[in-house]
């Protein structure tokens, strides 16, 4: 395993991360000893980065891996593991509108109780990394809970203060990260959404961002592992996210891609998660994993050689300006 700064904070993390959501649901059935087994073989693996979320599973993904921090440490493997989790905005909009406001969204009376339950399911007495779930470009210019975390800092509650981008404006944390509201941002990018690569993982850079990449493989297609007969569990999000012809147009570019490998000795989920990889500003990428064989399969693409610069190139081609997945684009 390999590691890269997390931002100009101070510590680095490994460049291959465990990304929780499946573990606590929403992708179909999932047992809790495949998701404790596959946390603990990611950790010994050299995996010392896991992102979840209070909406995972209604804290089931946080409580799972709170569980294996103990059995750790219990069993003297300890180490030092970056736990980052999410905090979603109060019932409303997703993603906020533009006429929401932020302090009734995530006012401080809510941001204060739902920290208190994010500590408790993790076990923990101070959260690494508190990501805002979502955000609106809409709150820039008055980011009142930033500073509502910026105090929870100050009192021990939070190590790092982040934001998980908006899927449609990415860029609207560009100016917070500029103002210095922000630590890290957790983004979409991959081999077919490359906008982050114009300016978002630049500044980002140059402001001392950690960045976490999640959406590596577009929720699994950029594995390869799908086709046209694919189905989806009646509680698995991705019927929704592949709804009508969206599936069949994806696998159509992923077969582009395939093309693009042949010879190179890169499967697909190997390239998906090099090409992220290679953009300097990028500290951690989080590919779901929910079973020991992804542990070692997503773990162990940290010790491939980078992409030659001339197959990354290539596969810049590969970008999809889809928006919201328009007919035609």
């Amino acid at each position: 395993m390999n590691y890269r700064p997390f931002g100009k904070h101070g510590f680095d993390c490994s460049e291959i991360g465990f990304g929780a959501w499946a573990i606590g649901g929403s992708w179909g059935p999932q047992s809790d000893a495949d998701s404790l087994a596959a946390l603990h073989r990611a950790l010994d693996l050299g995996c010392t980065f896991i992102d979840t979320a209070a909406g995972y599973g209604d804290g089931r993904s946080e409580k799972l891996i709170g569980q294996v921090l103990r059995e750790r440490a219990e069993a003297g493997k300890g180490g030092r593991v970056f736990v980052a989790t999410k905090t979603p905005p109060a019932p409303g909009d997703w993603p906020p509108s533009p006429y929401c406001k932020a302090d009734e969204r995530y006012s401080e009376a809510y941001l204060r109780d739902n920290v208190a339950t994010r500590l408790a399911n993790l076990g923990a007495s101070k959260i690494d990394l508190l990501q805002l779930h979502t955000w609106t470009r809409a709150w820039n210019r008055n980011p009142t809970p930033f500073r509502v975390l910026r105090q929870l800092q100050r009192e021990g509650k939070l190590g790092l203060i982040g934001i998980s981008t908006p899927e449609h404006d990415q860029n609207s944390v560009i100016d917070l990260m500029r103002g210095g509201w922000v630590d890290s941002v957790q983004v979409i990018y991959n081999l077919f959404e490359q906008e982050p690569a114009a300016e978002l993982l630049d500044v980002a850079k140059e402001c001392g961002v950690g960045v976490i990449v999640r959406v590596a493989f577009d929720e699994g297609v950029l594995t390869g592992k799908f086709t046209a007969d694919t189905k989806f569990a009646p509680d698995d999000f991705r019927g929704r996210y592949f709804q009508g012809d969206r599936l069949l147009r994806a696998l159509a570019r992923v077969e582009e891609i395939r093309k693009d490998l042949e010879g190179t000795g890169y499967s697909m989920p190997q390239a998906a998660l090099k090409f992220v990889l290679a953009h300097p500003a990028v500290s951690t990428v989080i590919p779901g994993i929910r079973n020991v064989a992804q542990a070692e399969a997503n773990c162990g693409v940290s010790d491939l050689p980078n992409l030659p610069e001339a197959l990354h190139l290539k596969l810049r081609r590969h970008a999809w300006r889809r928006a919201f997945w328009y007919g035609g684009k």
